[in-house]
């Protein structure tokens, strides 16, 4: 079929050829005409009067406004020239200065204009090598795109190799030589023509013979002489489709392929055809030479390898493959040759089974070694084996960017399977070559080594690159959880592309993308299916690996000498509790003592088997994200994950131990609202497991997969809603910010001090701290802990809520306990499991903080909306008495609320019957009068806690069963009763600035420090 100029290649003439100054070359005087357009006397007619022929260089078009004849540089050259189309083509691209000799107008040259490469005077030899030549030099030139097909040709095979194409002089006959011979009406012409044609390489209609295919030569067998080495004959291989693929010159078959690596040797591999012989030298095996098909074993083949004392029949693993290694190995044994059949997977040949098992030196070097004996007879003692390349000298490719995953380029063949998994075992094995090796590797490393393709992740997108073919893959995410795979692919060759969106699952797609990249890239339909069958493969285990969870395992910290000497020093002095709250100011946190210190014992409950769970409630910009923040800083990094948003399956695909022991920070409550569900399970179970659907690498088929996250983790959250998730509430200890104006101030002052010179050396002296406050939280360590006097504490019981309350409680204490377990001495279970007692002080802490924070659980009202309440009251009482009724205007300027939290928060209290509207509709005032008795006390919630003095006093633990030395054994306390650390010591007023009854907001503030 014709070959034709690639559109890439025409657009690259028209882009970097100077249109104005081809014009002037030919004689036409151009003047500036406008802005961007260039005027003259047309060249194609008699145009005298008035100047008509426009030339626009921008857009590289010229036309005439009298005679209308218009088009491109190539169009130019071709009309004024004389020439066909491809010839002017050819001018432009190669022709150099030609391009631009002065010439006059000819209506039809007779005279090529590029240079002949053949000498007519050189005799057959001569002229052949220089017709060889001349093929070698056009599969060289790398500028054009008919060129890059052909060597994109010999990538698909493994064979585009430089060092390979310069020693075979391997060539592309791409159509261009008759355009630099002389015309047939020419003497020279005629003459070089007819000899061309019995040369072979030309044909009668006018053609290259092996127009449009890949050339390899073969070469005379003389081993000295002036004929050795000579090209005697040519061996094209089509690169487009076509009928027929396989194309050798007319008449008998003459030369050998290789004939320098079989002259010498006493053992060779012989193929079927020449691209399987290039196959083993371009793996380093040069001792190989091939047949003319499975039908032309020629005699100056034969009388080239019959004296060679070993053959391994290399032949296609097929029919004919088969009837040809029986026909030849009885000829060769009927010689006295020993003959060995090379065995590749069903319907395979070398070079196939070479581009789908890598590294392609070991895979065949297994094969070469494991040939099956042909003779008769038993087999032969091995006298050598086929060494593998020389390791040293193999040069391995640069890393990849990203994280690779392998294409598996293996059809689905179980016996290339089998091979396939012997040629990895041969690759981790390092077996020195034979003493006596005949066939053997080059000395230096192979000529080409390609290792298999890989897909790559870089940014968003993933990548294939395939032998210098580019694919790029795109929303590949969006494919996981669903059978399709619909993709935007992107093929780039060089400076040409193809994009579409398809989806791999569908053959007509695929087809349908094949065709149009065909057309815009020139690539083979061959060589792009081969390549879609891979890139399959390579999608499919992407999306295999993006479903499978990633283990985030943190780097392990190491603590110097120093660092952990000081960290024990923190967690084993006296008075933890009070250096802590200490701490907490030194950090900056302003007032919400107890709220930071509930949220920090959260924090160290992660440590236990059912750790707590805190969301902080408050309004916007009221300070709950700072208390976060301020909490989370005393806890390593490694141990805490924070989010600002969560989808709904986003846990469950978390690492296996991702979350175990840490802290799980959501900053807004609303950003985890999909992931509730699987909050709370998290939170009541200490673990994740969900059953999802995905493909089984081996079989591609569609099975269950089963993903577990496991816990403990102690979880973080903010919010700002009134209503919350009762199942999510619960399950959590609900803490607020101080929303007074007075906390505000504090605020205010606290943010001034920071810009002054107190606020930048109480910054670095908190950064001290704050490292000291982790290292103390990465010695501490899982441990049980044991409550003596539970069996005699109390919780209310009104609500079965509570059922969940009294848990946290229990675990408030523990998570006191083991914050002190440097202070406590470890026991031991009979088992050999540690733990540590809780004492009456962990209790007692415990018992301060548990109405403020527990208590709210028993409330009906929010703790905002009982502010408000608050606030209601004490607006009604400053009122004449009776007179319980008050508008919004009125609320807002007593509290100092916005329009927006009165509105809420007023519904709130009507719905619960404390207030009810008296007025108010579109266009009137809104009215409410209190319907609760002024005089009642305040609500107050009672948790029902024990007194610790009771249980100082009057309660003995039992702990009966256990071995000798136990504390408690046979009901008394060991020691005084009490082994934690001393009592609580309040701090004083002016040391912690002001105090917080339950409702502060958190800021970081500054140690008050001296000026310098």
């Amino acid at each position: 079929m014709p070959w034709r100029i690639p559109e890439a290649d025409i657009e690259r003439v028209k882009r970097e050829t100077d249109l104005v100054a081809l014009a002037q070359s030919r004689g036409v005087e151009l003047k500036k005409h406008g802005a961007k357009d260039f005027i003259g006397r047309c060249p194609f007619h008699n145009d005298q009067d008035t100047p008509n022929f426009i030339v626009t260089p921008d857009k590289g078009l010229w036309h005439c406004m009298a005679c209308g004849k218009a088009g491109n540089v190539i169009q130019f050259v071709q009309h004024h020239d004389g020439l066909s189309f491809r010839h002017a083509f050819e001018v432009l691209a190669h022709g150099q200065g030609a391009a631009f000799a002065a010439r006059p107008l000819i209506k039809q040259s007779t005279v090529p204009l590029l240079p002949c490469p053949l000498d007519a005077e050189a005799d057959d030899t001569a002229l052949f090598a220089q017709v060889v030549a001349y093929y070698h030099e056009r599969l060289k030139c790398l500028q054009t795109a008919t060129t890059a097909t052909a060597r994109a040709y010999l990538a698909s095979r493994g064979l585009d190799n430089e060092k390979l194409i310069d020693r075979f002089q391997i060539g592309f006959a791409d159509r261009t030589l008759g355009l630099r011979l002389p015309n047939k009406n020419r003497t020279e012409g005629e003459r070089l023509r007819s000899r061309l044609i019995q040369l072979g390489l030309w044909r009668e209609s006018g053609h290259e013979h092996f127009n449009g295919c890949i050339v390899i030569p073969f070469q005379e067998c003389e081993p000295h002489g002036p004929s050795a080495g000579t090209v005697v004959s040519l061996y094209g291989r089509r690169v487009q489709r076509g009928d027929l693929k396989h194309l050798y010159l007319p008449g008998p078959h003459r030369g050998l392929f290789n004939p320098q690596g079989i002259r010498e040797a006493q053992e060779i591999i012989l193929c079927e055809a020449v691209i399987d012989a290039l196959t083993f030298y371009v793996s380093g095996f040069e001792n190989v030479t091939c047949l003319y098909g499975t039908e032309s074993f020629t005699d100056e083949l034969w009388e080239a390898v019959n004296k060679v004392q070993r053959v391994r029949i290399a032949y296609d693993a097929d029919d004919a493959g088969n009837r040809a290694a029986q026909r030849d190995a009885e000829r060769f044994r009927a010689h006295g040759v020993e003959v060995f059949r090379v065995k590749f997977p069903h319907g395979m040949d070398a070079n196939e089974y070479a581009c789908n098992v890598q590294p392609a030196d070991k895979s065949l070097a297994l094969l070469l070694n494991s040939a099956e004996w042909m003779g008769a007879g038993a087999r032969p003692p091995a006298k050598a084996q086929v060494a593998l390349p020389n390791p040293k000298a193999v040069v391995p490719p640069p890393p990849p960017k990203s994280s690779p995953i392998p294409v598996n380029n293996t059809p689905p063949s179980s016996s290339l399977a089998a091979v396939s998994g012997l040629v990895e075992d041969a690759a981790k094995e390092e077996k020195p070559p034979a003493i006596e090796s005949i066939i053997t590797p080059a000395a230096a490393a192979p000529i080409m080594g390609a290792g298999p393709a890989c897909l790559q992740q870089r940014g968003d997108a993933w990548y294939l690159d395939l032998e210098g073919r580019e694919y790029r893959v795109a929303g590949l995410e969006k494919t996981i959880g669903s059978d399709a795979l619909k993709i935007t692919l992107r093929l780039r060759v060089g400076d040409r592309f193809h994009l579409d969106q398809l989806d791999l699952c569908r053959d007509s797609e695929r087809r349908r993308f094949v065709e149009r990249a065909v057309e815009e890239t020139g690539l083979t339909t061959d060589l792009l299916k081969r390549d879609m069958g891979k890139l399959l493969l390579a999608v499919e285990q992407a999306q295999l690996e993006l479903v499978r969870p990633q283990e985030a395992v943190a780097p392990p910290v190491t603590l110097s000498p120093e660092e952990r000497e000081g960290a024990l020093r923190w967690l084993s002095e006296p008075n933890l509790i009070e250096r802590l709250r200490q701490a907490f100011h030194q950090a900056g946190i302003i007032g919400e003592e107890t709220g930071t210190l509930v949220a920090y014992l959260a924090c160290v409950s992660r440590k236990l088997e059912r750790p707590l769970a805190v969301i902080i409630q408050s309004a916007s910009a009221a300070g709950k994200t700072t208390l976060m923040d301020a909490v989370l800083n005393f806890f390593p990094e490694e141990e805490r994950v924070k989010y600002s948003a969560m989808t709904g399956q986003s846990l469950y695909y978390l690492g296996e131990t991702n979350l175990k022991h840490k802290i799980l920070a959501v900053v807004e409550e609303a950003g985890a609202e999909k992931a509730s569900y699987a909050l709370k399970l998290l939170q009541s179970e200490g673990e994740l497991t969900i059953a999802s659907t995905g493909k089984d690498p081996a079989t591609g088929k569609m099975v269950t997969q089963e993903y577990h996250v496991e816990g403990p983790v102690m979880i973080f959250l903010t919010t700002t809603a009134i209503d919350l998730d009762e199942e999510l509430q619960n399950r959590c200890l609900t803490l607020t910010v101080d929303e007074s104006a007075e906390q505000t101030g504090r605020i205010h002052r606290v943010q001034r001090e920071r810009r002054t010179l107190a606020g930048l050396v109480a910054r670095e002296e908190r950064k001290a701290l704050l490292k000291t406050l982790r290292n103390a939280q990465r010695l501490l360590e899982p441990m049980e802990v044991l409550n003596p006097y539970a069996p005699a504490l109390t919780f209310t019981t009104g609500r079965t809520r509570n059922r969940r309350d009294h848990e946290k409680y229990l675990t408030l204490i523990d998570s006191i306990a083991l914050l002190h377990q440097r202070q406590r001495a470890a026991k031991a279970l009979p088992g050999g499991q540690r733990y540590i007692e809780v004492t009456l002080d962990d209790i007692a802490l415990a018992n301060q903080l548990a109405p403020e924070v527990l208590g709210r659980s028993l409330d009906e009202l929010p703790p905002q909306t009982r502010r408000l309440l608050v606030c209601v009251r004490e607006l009604v009482k400053t009122k004449q008495k009776g007179h319980l009724t008050f508008s919004r205007r009125e609320l807002r300027n007593a509290c100092g609320w916005s329009l927006t939290q009165v509105r809420v928060h007023l519904e709130r209290l009507v719905e619960l019957e404390c207030l009810a509207i008296r007025h108010g509709r579109l266009g009137s005032q809104f009215v409410y009068e209190l319907l609760l008795d002024l005089d009642a006390p305040e609500a107050v919630a009672h948790v029902g806690l024990i007194d610790v003095k009771v249980l100082a006093h009057g309660y003995k633990t039992n702990l009966a069963g256990f071995e000798a030395g136990v504390a408690g054994q046979n009901g008394d306390l060991t020691g005084d009763g009490e082994t934690g650390p001393s009592p609580l010591a309040p701090l004083a007023a002016n040391t912690l600035g002001p105090t917080w009854r339950g409702d502060g907001n958190a800021h970081q503030e500054p140690a008050q420090t001296t000026a310098l």
